[in-house]
């Protein structure tokens, strides 16, 4: 129903972001991993999303990538892995991960995702199995190493977002509260580390 969502990140939890795009705001659930890769509040960005539908509920789960929201697709169809679930499990593992995992039997990778058991790893590979190839994994992997190499190199602005991380945590806050509090500075009050923090420790 909703293939993707391109706007604003106006707010910030540890498991979802608020997308405001068109004057609505949209609650996307997402990784941690995601929101951790460069989103900020006042950050404009495209998320492919995913619209679950059930009684009490419809809900909106995000990737910055189709690859994950493909991977993410592809655990629903696993018999007892929802949503929540699925989202865990790409939290901890990568699609690539994922998918070498299962090709080569792999419980023990599996099993190291959050909220993922024996049990859930060995049902998951026998079921997941089958609707991935090999040679498609591989193709996969390169194209991701690639497009990795060919990647700017990260600007001033984001690796002063990070050393005011790393700041704030030598202080002693948190590295959630450090994260979030950084996540809400705008960028034109990150110009340099000593204005990211000035404006964090406000948030703070």
């Amino acid at each position: 129903m909703i293939a993707f969502i391109r706007g604003t990140v106006a707010d910030m939890t540890e498991t979802s972001v608020v997308l405001e795009a068109g004057n609505i705001g949209y609650e996307i659930y997402m990784t941690g991993t995601a929101m951790g890769q460069s989103l900020y509040i006042g950050k404009e960005v495209k998320v492919y999303t995913y619209f679950h539908v059930r009684e009490d509920a419809m809900q909106l789960y995000g990737f910055l990538t189709k690859d994950d929201l493909a991977m993410f697709k592809f655990l629903l169809g696993v018999n007892g892995i929802g949503p929540k679930g699925a989202l865990g499990i790409l939290s901890g593992l990568t699609a690539d991960e994922i998918r070498f995992a299962v090709l080569s039997d792999d419980i023990k990778t599996i099993s190291k995702a959050p909220g993922v058991g024996r049990k859930t790893a060995q049902k998951l590979i026998l079921e997941l199995k089958d609707k991935l190839k090999l040679s498609d994994a591989f193709e996969l992997k390169l194209a991701h190493e690639q497009a990795g190499r060919e990647a700017e190199e990260p600007s001033d602005t984001s690796k002063g977002r990070r050393e005011a991380v790393e700041a704030l945590v030598a202080l002693g806050y948190s590295s959630t509260d450090a994260f979030r509090a950084v996540h809400k500075v705008k960028d034109e009050d990150a110009e340099t580390v000593e204005g990211i923090l000035k404006a964090a420790l406000k948030n703070l």
